[in-house]
């Protein structure tokens, strides 16, 4: 194992143990870039088995040039485990298991413009997902990722000891409820406030990763307000700053998007955060989710 900016690089993050492709190490915390895999076709188990591995080992994976249609897409995404569709936003009418991630030039809000992980607050949250650029604007439009197990090993033996048992509500109440902002009214995407958004999960924030075996603190922004038995202003100091940990700059990575990249994270190891500063400019992007299993200590 060699350690590179902080991250543990494996032979396999290396390129040298992959037989069926490419993988190119893309920023010291996390990601890479995988080469030479048109996702458009039927790939073999191996293949498929090889891209997990590099999933799992890198958080966040990265295709370049890609060109395939819906029903493709949502194929490739099958080869992963069952899809989820989005209990408080809409699918495409034809394809209901893929978000339009769209933003009109006229739009001022955008989806997914804060540090979270996908639907965390499910009872079992999604293994990741798949999002697929269909249209970028001509600059600005990047998305960033965070590597959640340097944030919960870099902590401090004494801190990572008093969070460990603890528990988290996660809940969408916050981005979806009756109190939330209408979607419908600033961006393009399919979602309305709704008394449907007003329930309350509990998982472990110290979780162990069901692959890779590795421990992270499971938190995600405005989908956990609390602690369970405690207040959201008891709570706030802990998760205030579990989440600066989580985002610092030295555990994360920013991708650039071009029309065709494919990025696939591992929604149980990471944050992603997309930012908003395109205004003016179409962005529309495909995405579908692969459900996963209830986080465990």
């Amino acid at each position: 194992m060699t350690v590179i900016a902080g991250r543990r690089i494996s032979p396999q993050n290396l390129g040298s143990a992959y037989d069926r492709f490419t993988v190119t190490p893309y920023a010291g915390a996390l990601g890479a870039v995988i080469e030479g895999v048109d996702l458009s076709q039927d790939l073999d188990d191996a293949t498929i088995a090889e891209i997990r591995r590099a999933l799992i080992e890198n958080q966040v994976i990265f295709f370049r040039g890609q060109d395939f249609t819906p029903e493709q897409h949502l194929a490739f995404a099958k080869r992963f485990g069952t899809l989820n569709q989005h209990d408080q936003v809409k699918g495409m009418e034809e394809y209901p298991d893929i978000i339009e991630v769209r933003q009109e030039p006229t739009d001022t809000r955008n989806f997914g413009g804060a540090w979270h992980g996908d639907v965390t607050y499910l009872p079992e949250p999604p293994l990741g997902s798949i999002l697929y650029a269909r249209e970028v604007p001509p600059v600005g439009g990047d998305t960033l990722w965070s590597n959640l197990y340097l944030a919960y090993e870099d902590l401090s033996p004494g801190y990572r000891a008093m969070i460990d048992p603890l528990t988290v509500v996660h809940t969408p109440a916050l981005i979806y409820g009756t109190k939330s902002m209408d979607w419908s009214k600033d961006s393009s995407m399919n979602s309305s406030p709704t008394e449907a958004a007003h329930y309350e999960v509990e998982h472990p924030l110290v979780r162990t990763h069901p692959e890779s075996g590795r421990k992270l603190f499971y938190v995600s922004g405005a989908y956990t307000p609390h602690f369970k038995d405690q207040t959201e202003e008891e709570s706030a100091p802990i998760i205030d700053y579990l989440m600066y940990q989580a985002t610092r700059e030295p555990f994360t990575c920013r991708w650039r998007w071009q029309k065709g990249d494919v990025a696939f994270w591992d929604n149980r190891a990471t944050l992603h955060y997309a930012l908003n500063d395109y205004h003016g400019h179409l962005r529309v992007m495909h995405r579908v989710t692969i459900n996963g299993e209830r986080p465990a200590r």
